[in-house]
């Protein structure tokens, strides 16, 4: 694997972890949303991340062993919806409620949520600091020959 190459995956590590910490913010900010129907309710939704293998190692076109492929960074394949249960209250009074008196809240779980958020945040943090450090590795070594 080549310097060059961590700039790519930390790159690739920071740009998750926001579309993560986007999600959360999401989820946060609807946590309290109310409707009156099970359609129109919002769902948490969560990203899923996937591995980037890379197809030849280093940049010099060697081929890899397909039993130790080296991976090349992460890409976030799809944000779902979670599955679990609505919030549903009896609450007649509420400008929401539907025709038997229910409102419907979403699946969100603010603890969760906030794990969730410091996790991005740090794992955010970690990928800058992989990427100053081979920033500073390659200037390194560029003035080795003075």
């Amino acid at each position: 694997m080549s310097l060059g190459n961590i700039f790519d995956i930390s790159g690739s590590g920071m740009n998750a972890q926001s579309i993560r910490l986007n999600t959360t913010a999401s989820n946060l900010a609807n946590a309290q949303s109310v409707s009156s129907s099970l359609e129109e309710t919002y769902r948490a939704r969560k990203p899923i991340f996937q591995n980037i293998q890379s197809d030849y190692m280093d940049r010099g076109m060697m081929p890899v062993d397909m039993d130790h492929d080296v991976g090349n960074g992460v890409k976030v394949a799809a944000i779902i919806e979670k599955d679990g249960p609505l919030d549903v209250r009896y609450e007649p009074t509420h400008p929401f409620a539907d025709e038997e008196g229910y409102v419907y809240y979403p699946n969100v779980n603010v603890v969760e949520e906030m794990a969730d958020m410091m996790s991005a945040s740090r794992s955010f943090t970690v990928n800058v600091e992989v990427f100053n450090t081979a920033k500073t590795m390659m200037q390194k070594t560029l003035t080795m020959g003075k």
